[in-house]
This record gives structure tokens, C-alpha cells and sequence, in this order.
């Protein structure tokens, strides 16, 4: 397996994994209508200038990916995705720890994920993720915000 920058070269192999990936979360709101299966292909191209994108690589064969950008102090992580025959491998705390490695000099992450979305809130906690606010999107689904505040580097002794 290896975790490394993903390009707008990526973008077609990707959006296929995100689809199939955020189809359990579209099911477990019943709602397909969600951003991360209506995003087409230029849109997320659009992406790729502004954003670091991280691929999991099996062979020829993107796994999962993540993204992540800075605004002032906070890098904003997103659209974290594990192909369904790799999930409960570890896969998405590795893209999670190499996605916060490439930004150094932010004080906090910053995430959401859905509020039945109870393997992610799991997961975003077991790395050291814990929730700020809810915000309510409408009667199926309310967004669940969580935070990380980066290491300050080492305690004087």
C-alpha cells in the first residue's frame, strides 16, 4: 500500500472510488442526492489546484483518498474514502495521519461528517477528534463538526 499526491490525472479513478464509497453513507440517510455522488468530473478537477489530494495505491489501483487545505491557522480535512473491500483495515486512520503530516504549520484540523455516521464519528475520535457544534442541513440530516488541535511540538523538561 502506499499514501502519496494524487493529481487531476487521478480524478476519473477517484470520483469512481468516491461514489462507491459514499453509497453506504447515501443509504444510511437515504438520501442519493448527496455532493459526493452528484460531483461531476470537472468539479472535482476544479479541486485539485487549491487542495492537497492523497491516494492509497494497491497495486495500479487507487483504494482511498483524502484532501485536505489550509485557511489561516486550520487545515479543513474532507472527502475521506475507503473502497468497501478495504474499510476496518486501518486504511482511513493511515490517510488520516498522512494527510495531517503534510500540514505542519496549522493549530487545528478541522472535519464533519453525518450525524448517524456513527463508524466515522468513532474513527475521528479514536485519532483525537472531539465535536465542536451540530448544525442542522434539514429533517434527515444534521452535520457533525469536529476538531483536532495540532501538537505544539514538544514540553520543555
Amino acid at each position: 500500500m502506499i499514501i502519496g499526491p494524487a493529481t487531476a490525472a487521478d480524478a476519473t479513478e477517484i470520483l469512481a472510488l468516491q461514489r462507491l464509497a459514499y453509497r453506504s453513507e447515501a443509504e444510511l440517510y437515504d438520501d442519493f442526492s448527496i455532493p459526493p455522488l452528484t460531483q461531476t468530473l470537472d468539479e472535482l478537477m476544479a479541486e485539485f489546484p487549491g487542495r492537497t489530494v492523497l491516494k492509497a495505491v494497491d497495486g495500479e489501483k487507487i483504494v482511498g483518498s483524502v484532501q485536505g487545505f489550509q485557511v489561516g491557522d486550520t487545515c479543513f480535512v474532507g472527502r475521506l474514502m475507503v473502497h468497501p473491500d478495504w474499510q476496518g483495515n486501518g486504511l482511513g486512520t493511515q490517510l488520516m495521519a498522512a494527510i495531517e503530516s503534510r500540514f505542519t504549520a496549522v493549530d487545528r484540523f478541522e472535519l464533519y461528517t453525518g450525524h448517524r455516521s456513527s463508524a466515522n464519528i468513532r474513527l475521528y475520535e479514536r485519532l483525537g477528534y472531539g465535536q465542536f457544534r451540530t448544525e442542522k442541513v434539514n429533517s434527515r440530516l444534521s452535520l457533525v463538526f469536529m476538531e483536532k488541535h495540532a501538537l505544539q511540538g514538544e514540553i520543555a523538561g
